[in-house]
């Protein structure tokens, strides 16, 4: 696997100039990207203070409606390397400092014979899987046993539950001796020392270039399911994936939807059951416990950015790979803040 500070790098010379021994940091928004952001830099011996304006549930964030795949090799089907190669160190760190909320069981990708042309493609555009006949799915999920007759497995992928795994960031920020403010709010021009912006879309003002990508969700229950992994199925339209809850509940998700609302129209909710349906009839008795969608923060090119100007870092358009990115993205400030490295394919200099 590919170290994302060991390529893709050079050492600036133009690091932030700030008297000796200041380790003060600012950090804005506590959303997937400005937890990791906080938790590597506290844990690094920076003095570090998070504002979010959102309450400490942060039901208005984005991480609110993630998926929380982490899955670098999939994303290589429709997506640039640079995705795979943060992706891959994302993995790692994931695992490193939170292995209890990590879970590491793979992925799988299935379809219906209609949409043989859409798996073999997806086979080829990302080659990191094992191929699983019908008596390989039942071994890995016993619940889908009859229901295809292939599948593609990637083993090293895994997943988090973002509504446990925040809280959990946010903990560990704590105990580093980071310290968070919620209902705050706070101008990156009026901070002093270092100033981490990752305030999402609501960084347009300085930004303008982001849009919000829409991606939705249904979360449904049922015991008559289990699934330890994510599976993707194949759509005419979008990838669709069912990914497993605690407590009997599955989050039923498409990838992205190029509008800024944020409802769910009945369409999408059509399909999105359907999709589960079509994994498992069971899920047509399922519960349905809540409707939502959220909007993500992306750029023209889909690919995320870290900018800097001064003592002003902002980090921000992860699209849909927020909790994919975002530790790899926090490793990579850490870098520059310590030893000047920077990644040409993702950092900018102002």
């Amino acid at each position: 696997m590919v170290q994302p500070d060991r390529i893709h790098t050079h050492i600036s010379s133009s690091r932030i100039n700030l008297p000796v021994g200041t380790r003060s940091v600012t950090v804005i928004g506590a959303g997937i990207a400005g937890a990791w952001q906080a938790l590597l830099l506290a844990r690094a011996g920076f003095d570090v203070t998070v504002h979010e304006r959102d309450s400490d549930a942060m039901a208005q964030a984005a991480s609110h409606w993630a998926g929380g795949m982490l899955a670098p090799y999939c994303e290589a089907e429709a997506s640039e390397p640079l995705i795979t190669r943060l992706g891959e160190r994302s993995l790692t760190l994931w695992r490193e400092h939170l292995p209890d909320e990590t879970r590491c069981e793979g992925s799988l990708v299935v379809a219906h014979a209609r949409d043989r042309a859409d798996y073999e493609r997806f086979a080829r555009m990302a080659p990191e899987h094992t191929r699983l006949d019908a008596a390989g799915i039942e071994a890995v999920e016993p619940s889908l046993d009859g229901r295809f007759r292939e599948a593609l497995f990637f083993p090293d992928e895994g997943h988090v539950e973002p509504r446990k795994v925040l809280p959990a960031l946010h903990a560990g920020i704590r105990a580093a001796g980071g310290r968070i403010a919620f209902e705050s709010e706070q101008a990156a021009d009026q901070a002093d020392g270092i100033v981490i912006d990752c305030r999402g879309l609501a960084a347009r003002d300085a930004l303008p270039d982001l849009r919000g990508v829409k991606g939705e969700e249904i979360i449904v229950e049922t015991d008559e399911i289990t699934l330890a992994r994510p599976v993707r199925l194949m759509h005419p339209r979008w990838p669709l994936y069912v990914i497993p809850r605690d407590g009997n509940r599955f989050m039923i998700g498409a990838t992205s939807i190029e509008r800024e609302d944020d409802g769910v129209t009945v369409r999408s909710a059509l399909e999105l059951l359907s999709a589960a349906y079509a994994v498992h009839p069971a899920f047509a008795e399922a519960r349905i416990v809540e409707i939502g969608s959220g909007l993500r923060p992306a750029f023209p090119d889909n690919m995320p950015r870290i900018t800097i100007e001064g003592s002003r870092i902002a980090v921000n358009g992860l699209y849909r790979h927020g909790f994919l990115l975002a530790p790899a993205l926090a490793e990579l400030t850490l870098n520059y803040l310590t030893r000047g490295a920077l990644d040409n394919e993702v950092m900018r200099c102002a």
